[in-house]
């Protein structure tokens, strides 16, 4: 059987955050999400999105690339909200057979306001 490999990155919040005032928490979301829209429209993310109720509370994100995890690793830790220390990246890579996952290029949100609208 053949596989296809993909790179997945969980955001996951540390035990730590630096705090921040809420105005600069929302900043720092839109400053995350349009670098996340970037990243899909250079064809290097091919799927991302929140996590909603997870076992674990501390997962915030995922994402699907179709990079290498070293290249991954390198464009997540330019990550507004990864710079900051809000949100970690863990790397690794995911295995499925052959075909079974297939990905549509869909515009994504570059802010919250974007994605608030439903548009």
């Amino acid at each position: 059987m053949r596989f296809d490999q993909h790179t997945v990155v969980l955001l996951v919040r540390p035990p730590d955050p630096p705090e921040l005032p809420l105005d600069a928490v929302d900043r720092l979301q839109d400053a995350h999400l349009a670098h996340q829209a970037g990243l899909v429209e250079q064809g290097a993310v091919l799927a991302a999105g929140p996590c909603l109720g997870a076992d674990d509370e501390r997962l915030h994100g995922f994402a699907v690339l179709s990079v290498d995890p070293e290249m991954a690793r390198e464009l997540y830790a330019n990550d507004p909200a990864v710079r900051a220390g809000r949100l970690v990246a863990q790397v690794m890579s995911w295995m499925v057979p052959e075909g079974n996952v297939r990905f549509e290029q869909v515009p994504v949100p570059r802010s919250m306001l974007e994605a608030a609208s439903g548009d």
